[in-house]
């Protein structure tokens, strides 16, 4: 049996449970009738609230739910994770390789705080410049599978661009994104263009770090990103936010407030480093330029 532990795996748990319900027409009741568990346990799971569940209970609720194999494994690991109040998410233990953890928590956040040293943002790449990176990360895959991770990378940009509530999103990339050339020039060229136009939003801004800025932290600062769940009624946070860190072999959640703090300290030194919004989109500009010469 599980109980308490961490909020992340939990409300991620809860979430994915609730939509596969919905997505069936069937309500709590009928859910934790057929599985043989309590309806307050149901409910409790899909809340995020701690409970306790022996994993052959959630893996019978992921059955009534018609949940595939890999769906099934993914929920159980979650289950396991929320042991953790930081995890460290290896890919390919406990949760399959192929469920994308982050995905679902950026699909949940109201706003979208991310420092990127090396690579454009996914909800901002060009689907040229992702096939580039997908190819490169991908090669044993076949091309059919490649435009099928940019059409689903592509989607997720419309967080972003839609009317309604859009995502509120705060980027800043260290020069280096702009002066890598990921899938050659013409690609780049397209790529620096589009974040130019897209920095116009009303909701989304990108700042450049410049060579000329040096280590204004100090220390060497990997990628990262900060997300933020919005408020209820009463203006709390709808969930604690979280901080994401990302590797080659696995992915770190940091939900303490004192990393929460510290993570928010760097963002503002970095800003400060950065260059503005409208120099910013005239260094993308001029490195376009130089793309297409």
């Amino acid at each position: 049996m599980l109980e308490s532990g961490s909020t992340l795996p939990r409300r991620q748990l809860g979430r994915y449970l609730r939509e596969a319900r919905s997505a069936l027409g069937m309500s709590q009741e009928q859910v934790a009738r057929v599985a043989d568990v309590s309806s307050s346990v149901l409910q409790r799971l899909e809340r995020g609230i701690p409970t306790r569940l022996k994993v052959r209970d959630l893996q019978a609720i992921c059955e009534v739910l018609e949940m595939s194999g890999d769906m099934a494994t993914a929920m159980v690991g979650l289950l396991r994770q929320a042991a953790e109040k930081s995890w460290w998410h290896e890919y390919g233990s406990l949760i399959p390789a192929n469920f994308d953890v982050y995905v679902g928590l950026e699909t949940a956040a109201r706003k979208l705080t991310t420092y990127q040293p090396a690579l454009v943002p996914g909800l901002l790449q060009t689907p040229d410049y992702a096939r580039a990176l997908i190819r490169a990360a991908k090669p044993e895959e076949s091309a059919v599978e490649h435009e099928r991770r940019v059409e689903l990378r592509t989607k997720r940009q419309a967080t972003v661009t839609r009317r309604y509530q859009p995502v509120t999103l705060d980027v800043v990339l260290h020069e280096s994104v702009l002066r890598s050339s990921v899938g050659g020039p013409e690609v780049m060229a397209a790529q620096l263009r589009h974040l130019a136009e897209i920095g116009k939003l009303p909701k989304v801004s990108v700042r450049v770090l410049p060579f000329s800025a040096g280590a204004p932290v100090g220390d060497p600062v990997g990628q990262f990103a900060i997300l933020e769940f919005g408020e209820d009624a009463k203006g709390e946070p709808v969930w604690p936010a979280v901080v994401y860190l990302e590797t080659f072999i696995g992915c770190m959640y940091l939900e303490k407030d004192e990393d929460l703090e510290r993570y928010d300290r760097v963002l503002e030194t970095l800003r400060r480093a950065s260059l503005d919004e409208a120099t910013s989109r005239s260094l993308l500009r001029q490195v376009t330029k130089e793309f297409s010469t």
